[in-house]
This record gives C-alpha cells, structure tokens and sequence, in this order.
C-alpha cells in the first residue's frame, strides 16, 4: 500500500478531505455492509467475520500514513436494527506537527434499536507541536448499545520527545433523543507545566478512556473491573454511569492500557452481549 510521510505531504502542498459512510444491515442471521461511500485517505478494508456472521469486523485505512494541519476526516456510521459492527483501524493513527492550521475529525453515528457499535480504534500518537481536534457524536435508540475506546500517546516517547507545544481536543457525546448519555470533553495544551501537572498527565504520556454505554451496569461489575487492575504501575479510574461504565488510565504504556481495556471489554462481552472477546487480526500485524 503506497504511504506518503508528512514531510513528502508538505513537499505537495497538499491536504486531505477525507469521507467514509457506512451503513450496516441485519438480514435475520447476518451483519453486512449495506452501503460504502470512501474518499482518499479513508478507505475500507473488506468485511471480516470471525466470530460468525451476526457480527461485521470492519477495518478503517488511513492511506496517507497520517494526519496533518487542515486535514478534514469525516465519518458517518449508521447501524441499522439488531446490526452489530466491530469496527477498528488498520494501524496507529499519527497527528503530525501543524502546519499552521488545525486538522479535524467529525464521527457522527446512529444506532438504531437492539444494534451495537463496537468503535476499538488503535492509538493515536499524537507529535509535538501538533494542533488537532476529534468530536464524535452518538445518537442511540431505545434497546441500542455503543463501546468504544480511545487510546492517546503524547509524544514520541522513544525519541524523547515531550507534547510541549501544540493543542489537542476530543469531544464525545452520546445521546438516546434528546437525552445526554454522556458527554466528555477534553483539551490538552500544549507546555511543560501541562505535561507535568498532576491536572495534565502528570509526566505520563498515555491516556485512554473505555465507555459503555446503553445498559445499566452493575456496582458488583464496577468492582470487577477494578481488580482486573491490580499489579500494573499506571494510575486508574473506574465509574459507574447513568447508563453504562467508564473507565480512564493515565500511565506510560500503550500495551499496559490496552491489555486492562480488553479484560474489560471481555467482561463487557460476556456480560451483556453474551460472547468472548474476539480480537482483530490487524491488532498482531
């Protein structure tokens, strides 16, 4: 697959506007792609169904390598009733350094009833002096789930590099009509103070967040989840939502994150959706 590195993106002058819509339908015993419309750099891998035709694996491409300043993704997913989509990205995602404008992602999702979305995209590695900003919007019907998780490293920790300089956002909504399910904003500045105040990363470089959202979870699940994160060196959170479980890690490893995120996710499953974690092939390439 041909890549273009950032320095090569600004040797053309370019930038991307980027669409992928997606429409997923349940026919009585499978989940298929009913409808997919791409522009460069988006693309979609062909459906894979590991675990059995009532659940579409999807695999998202990022064909230009990364993302860069006034590059503009958008993404629009529609589930269609009783449809259930896992969907990830082929690799980590990079946000390169600025190029004086900010770059934008846009994912606005539907749900529709008894439907589940499970958006499990890999890290994002976020440069220094990188100016970015993410907002997905979820609308959930009666009877409809949504998972997902978002897995940040700031800096390219084993270059040395620091997130010191740039800015970065992530805005995240889910709503079932016109009710808030959860709403979470974050925003990070880049500086030093920021990198090492225990209100910033508190010199981490990794943060993630894991939402469930659309059933109510029980406290006993809640302390499940806690334990899974006994021995490991990072710092946690776990609370009980309205409607769902949110869990947040601060720490210095991006396996570590992803490995307590899959115990959840695996208890998740078993739980309220009645099946084991079924891991994307793309995530051993």
């Amino acid at each position: 697959m041909y890549q273009v590195d950032a320095s090569q993106r600004s040797a053309f002058n370019s930038n991307w506007q980027g669409i992928l819509q997606l429409s997923y339908v349940h026919d009585g015993e499978m989940t298929q792609v009913a409808h997919c419309r791409s522009q460069a750099p988006l693309k979609l891998q062909r459906p894979f169904y590991p675990e059995g035709p009532g659940v579409c694996h999807s695999v998202i491409l990022h064909t230009a390598g990364g993302v860069v300043g006034s590059d503009r993704l958008s993404l629009n997913l529609q589930l269609q009733p009783q449809s259930h989509a896992l969907i990830t990205t082929a690799a980590a995602n990079r946000i390169y350094r600025t190029n004086g404008q900010e770059a934008r992602q846009n994912v606005q999702v539907s749900v529709s009833a008894g439907a589940c979305l499970e958006w499990l995209p890999q890290e994002t590695i976020v440069f220094d002096q990188a100016v970015y900003r993410q907002d997905m919007r979820v609308e959930l019907a009666p009877d409809a789930t949504w998972l997902g998780w978002e897995i940040n490293r700031f800096g390219r920790t084993a270059s040395s590099e620091k997130f010191v300089q740039g800015n970065w956002r992530s805005h995240t909504e889910i709503w079932q009509g016109d009710r808030p399910l959860w709403i979470d904003r974050q925003w990070l500045p880049g500086s030093e103070e920021t990198f090492h105040s225990p209100h910033g990363l508190a010199s981490y470089p990794v943060v993630g967040s894991f939402a469930y959202v659309g059933k109510s979870v029980e406290p006993a699940l809640v302390e499940k989840v806690r334990t899974l994160w006994a021995g490991h060196s990072g710092e946690i959170g776990v609370t009980r939502l309205p409607t769902g479980l949110l869990c947040r890690y601060r720490g210095h490893s991006t396996a570590e994150v992803r490995h307590w995120f899959t115990e959840i996710w695996h208890l998740i499953r078993l739980s309220f959706l009645g099946r084991p974690v079924c891991v994307p092939r793309v995530w051993g390439v």
